[in-house]
């Protein structure tokens, strides 16, 4: 059981190469050493940091990169892009590719005001009003909450420090989740938002390969032993109930909130015996969508069923040799994606 959890971590986090050993270099990049913060200040960009707390209590860190390396004396509001990591990663994610070739970077120096989050109950969100990250009540969430209160507080805050009231979405696996279901139930928060841009969209969920399958096909009673432990210690951690939800996913033909596991849980959560359906129909905003042919994570097929639901879409693109973590890693990144985005924001002001 461990070894599949560890297994799974690794393939998910991308620490594995397709030999399945890890992939170590000769030299020690200084930058897995560093904070966010020392890796935005390393690579010569301006850096800032706040914490944002949620309706319901969570202390998120959120960083910012307030303009390029050489702009600093440009005059005038920069349109504003809020990033969202993947399940097990965090803001990093976005600055992690070599500094010509990291989305957060590119962005920055293409004149927009970058904004990247954390989310709850990772290495730099583990704090709460109340709540001890040691006690089982902080860690009852999933994406629901991720989407329901971490996603509208963070861009509160962005737009009361901005003054700006519509900003870029970017969001990458688990990311892209939190921004659907956002988008799709609050019709307030959709509205702030000039344009979704999903990298490797994990809505659909029915057709994973590989150890992905073992792994979502043992009961929720193995992947609750201790699961806890190893999830608050996994890369910058989450929770099991994120995890069982997303295994609720699994060959299912609804996207639906969390089961709470019983009829009256449900209608104590939901005030309905079922959890709700999450309609992606709903959503207006314009979307953009990449996917990988190598992704064994979110399969063609899956991203073929999310794509028949995305009424505003705007452009989409199948990378057929990418896999579901070339979207922040792959070496040709910024020419085969990224310059797109800035494109698109570009031509969606």
């Amino acid at each position: 059981m461990m070894w599949l959890f560890l297994t799974t971590t690794c393939l998910i986090c991308g620490t594995l190469n397709a030999g399945g050993f890890f992939n170590l270099e000769n030299e020690v990049n200084p930058e897995v050493w560093m904070n966010i913060s020392e890796i935005i200040t390393y690579n010569g960009y301006p850096s800032e940091e706040y914490e944002v707390t949620t309706q319901d209590g969570y202390i998120l860190s959120v960083n910012r990169i307030p303009h390029g390396r050489r702009d600093a004396k440009s005059t005038g509001p920069r349109p504003v892009v809020y990033m969202q990591h993947a399940l097990f990663a965090d803001n990093a994610s976005w600055l992690e590719n070599y500094a010509n070739g990291s989305l957060g970077f590119l962005l920055a120096d293409a004149g927009y005001d970058v904004w990247m989050g954390n989310s709850r109950g990772n290495t730099w969100s583990r704090r709460h009003k109340t709540l001890s990250a040691s006690e089982e009540e902080f860690w009852a969430f999933s994406f629901d909450e991720m989407a329901k209160y971490d996603l509208p507080g963070i861009i509160d805050f962005i737009v009361n420090k901005t003054g700006q009231e519509k900003l870029y979405f970017v969001g990458h696996s688990l990311g892209t989740t939190i921004g659907f279901v956002a988008f799709s139930t609050m019709p307030e928060l959709a509205q702030r938002i000039k344009m979704n841009f999903a990298l490797g969209p994990v809505i659909s969920f029915k057709y994973p390969t590989g150890i992905f399958t073992s792994f979502f096909l043992l009961p929720n009673s193995i992947i609750k032993s201790r699961m806890d432990v190893y999830m608050s210690h996994a890369p910058t951690g989450s929770s099991v109930q994120n995890i069982l939800h997303i295994k609720q996913l699994y060959r299912s033909d609804e996207f639906r909130a969390y089961d709470w596991g019983s009829e009256a849980t449900n209608m104590h959560h939901y005030n309905q015996s079922r959890p709700p359906l999450y309609d992606l129909t709903a959503m207006k905003v314009p979307t953009a969508i990449w996917a990988g042919g190598h992704d064994v994570l979110v399969t063609v097929q899956d991203v073929a069923r999310t794509l028949l639901q995305i009424r505003n879409l705007r452009y989409f693109k199948l990378l057929p040799d990418w896999n579901h973590f070339d979207f922040i890693w792959g070496l040709d990144a910024a020419q085969r994606v990224y310059s797109k985005i800035i494109d698109l924001m570009k031509a969606y002001p």
